[in-house]
């Protein structure tokens, strides 16, 4: 079985997205399904404003039209609403061709961080906007519960809950550490947070905390510059991956998330396998991931958070994100790919002398 998967996060772009969709692929060839990427890759591109590292494909509706003739998919989905996304389901809607989505970022939050406008006006052009690049879709995929609750109430129409997993061999608790001299010698206890860089993740409210021990930052991003400049105290090693990204998390005491609009972290889970407890607000996404178990420890204060989850055990860390494997979350994706497809074709019959891809 053949899944093309039209995303604009991609290579080189380090982020949730991209490492779902590349843990997905790879669990999913082990499922006898091979998924294809339709990705900025091949086309022309422009710098995204405000993410220049961000590449924005420019695409004709012949590119995509050859493209999907070539690659005779057996489903398509959608994973993201950029310029591939949008040509991609132009496309499918123009040959009556099946497709699911997934619902991955809160734009109409980073927008209402970003503009000067009140946030109502930007929430509600953001949502209906949303809601109509989602609204042909045959299932919309979410990543957490509360997600899936709240684009109910908000009149998106079949959603499917496809929850995220992690690589517990890679993320691991060690005893021993390859070039971590700097990190492991600075003043414990060490707290941790990684990712984007920008102002949506609100990594702010985490080096403003009066702590003890230290602050250690991983990732880039537009806002690394000012972050680093404001908070000269905390240690900024940049983005990282594999290896280096695995030994920082296990050298670290507690991992802080101060983000309020992620819709899942798979830093969460990351952080939790390697032993590490977490620190975060009683956002949505830290309450879906952890909910009632005893590895972290959420508080609107986040200062008494981080303290506090000193306190949680390593095992039962490692213990509950063991349970969370990528084979399960790929199983549940291609099952709602393969669904959404089958029952949209159920519901839409085919009409005479209409071709649809197979």
């Amino acid at each position: 079985m053949k899944i093309l998967v039209a995303t604009d996060a991609w290579h080189p772009q380090v982020n949730g997205v991209v490492r779902t969709l590349n843990h997905v692929a790879r669990e999913a060839h082990v499922l006898d399904t091979d998924l294809e990427f339709l990705s900025p890759e091949g086309f022309w591109t422009l710098p995204m404003p405000g993410y220049p590292e961000i590449r924005l494909a420019l695409t004709g509706p012949g590119d995509i039209e050859r493209r999907l003739d070539r690659t005779r998919a057996d489903a398509v989905h959608v994973a993201t609403e950029g310029p591939i996304g949008h040509a991609v389901r132009r496309v499918c809607m123009k040959r009556g061709m099946p497709f699911t989505t997934s619902f991955h970022t809160r734009f109409p939050d980073y927008l209402a961080s970003r503009l000067p406008m009140p946030e109502r006006w930007t929430a509600d052009v953001a949502w209906s906007w949303l809601r109509r690049f989602h609204g042909s879709s045959a299932a919309v995929l979410a990543a957490t519960p509360t997600l899936m609750n709240e684009l109910g109430s908000r009149g998106f129409g079949s959603v499917k809950l496809w929850p995220r997993g992690v690589d517990a061999q890679l993320f691991r608790p060690r005893n021993t550490f390859k070039d971590l001299d700097t990190i492991l010698n600075l003043p414990r206890p060490i707290f941790l947070t990684v990712g984007r860089l920008a102002v949506e993740k609100n990594i702010d409210a985490f080096l403003k905390l009066d702590l003890p021990g230290s602050k250690v930052v991983v990732g880039d991003g537009p806002a690394r510059g000012q972050l680093a400049r404001q908070y000269p105290d905390a240690v900024f090693v940049g983005s990282k991956q594999g290896e280096a990204l695995a030994e920082l998390y296990a050298a670290a005491d507690v991992f802080v998330f101060p983000s309020w609009t992620d819709t899942f972290g798979l830093v969460l889970l990351e952080a939790l396998a390697s032993g590490v407890p977490v620190a975060a607000f009683p956002a949505a996404a830290p309450r879906d991931v952890i909910g009632d178990a005893p590895v972290g420890a959420l508080d609107e204060d986040l200062a008494r958070a981080c303290l506090a989850a000193l306190e949680c055990s390593r095992e039962e860390c490692r213990a509950f994100a063991e349970r969370l494997t990528w084979q399960s979350s790929a199983r549940i994706f291609l099952n709602h790919v393969t669904e959404g497809a089958r029952a949209w074709r159920e519901r839409r019959p085919r009409k005479a002398g209409r071709k649809i891809a197979a």
